[in-house]
């Protein structure tokens, strides 16, 4: 009776997250004297795990599943639990995992806990602390199904390294017209550049930047750092940069060690959906803007003279220790 994670992968890479949700599956397992599962689809860097603490990867081929589809997925992942008598599954918390999780829950009948922080309280009974309205509060949950199900929250636990030995199984998936009845016609993805499910740092910017043309610097800023790039929900709406850059409570959410919000006053909706990042840092020329009251640090000026200067700092210090 294993504890079986699934692990994400994108042209059979595995994800940053697939490698955190390795290693809070290996906690778990040790915290239950037992090993770690993982299901992959179509990856071929299977081996990497075993650093994580997984002891056996099934690794689903099939070449219609390439691109997510979550019944499909759901359906593998299902038939992988009931095989191996798996107790407790693992999930990361992407947007492609929280349309899964119910879908497995719902196969499964199990107890679903999303946003969690850090590993189980206690596995008997089994108790996880997760986060609560909007990441302002914490929520200790008791899930009493024979089968559990848990979603980590994004650079919560962290990449542990804790080398096993690996094996790896390629079996073919369960997926017919009931469970793979959707089409995915296009992808739109940045490519290239950081993005922002991935980064351990985000630059982002709101109106404060009075038009698309200014985004430059803000670029520039973010190619120094690594970071990807972000924007508030005016500034997608207005067309100045793509949707898919819009973070926040109805965009995506950020839980980046760094975020760097510029020219954002901080409206509710976009607080809670930055909170769970680490350190937060606003510049913002309003002294009285509600992002300075959640930001770790803040920087009151305009942006137009604060953003060069930080660039040509970051640039000295990038060449004094390279």
């Amino acid at each position: 009776m294993s504890v079986l994670v699934y692990t994400e992968s994108e042209k059979g890479k595995f994800k940053k997250n697939a490698l955190e949700v390795a290693s809070y599956a290996s906690a778990v397992a040790k915290m239950m004297g037992t090993t770690v599962t993982a299901v992959a689809f179509n990856s071929t860097d299977n081996e990497i795990l075993g650093n994580y603490g997984v002891s056996k990867v099934l690794n689903v081929k099939d070449e219609s599943l390439t691109t997510f589809n979550a019944g499909a997925y759901a359906a593998s992942i299902a038939q992988a639990v009931i095989s191996t008598d798996t107790k407790v599954v693992i999930l990361s918390s992407s947007t492609d995992t929280k349309y899964l999780a119910p879908l497995l829950a719902a196969k499964l009948s199990a107890g679903y806990a999303p946003n969690v922080v850090q590993a189980p309280e206690s596995t008997s009974p089994f108790m996880v602390k997760r986060t609560a309205f909007s990441n302002k509060g914490f929520a200790h949950t008791h899930i009493d199904t024979d089968i559990k199900i848990i979603g980590v929250s994004n650079n919560a636990f962290g990449a542990h390294e804790s080398k096993t030995d690996i094996t790896v199984e390629e079996i073919s998936s369960t997926s017919d017209e009931n469970t793979n009845n959707t089409k995915s016609v296009e992808i739109d993805k940045v490519v290239g550049k950081a993005t922002i499910a991935d980064a351990d740092i985000v630059v982002s910017a709101g109106r404060g930047l009075k038009g698309p043309e200014n985004w430059g610097m803000i670029e520039e800023l973010a190619d120094i750092l690594g970071a990807a790039t972000a924007c508030s929900k005016p500034v997608s709406d207005l067309g100045w940069r793509p949707h898919g850059e819009h973070v926040g409570q109805t965009g995506k959410p950020v839980a980046s060690n760094l975020y760097i919000a510029i020219g954002i006053s901080g409206a509710i909706q976009h607080l809670a959906g930055v909170s769970a990042s680490k350190t937060k840092v606003v510049i913002n020329n309003d002294p009285e803007a509600p992002f300075f009251k959640a930001a770790d640090y803040g920087i009151v000026g305009d942006a137009f003279e604060v953003v060069p200067q930080l660039i040509e700092k970051l640039k000295v210090f990038k060449a004094q220790n390279s």
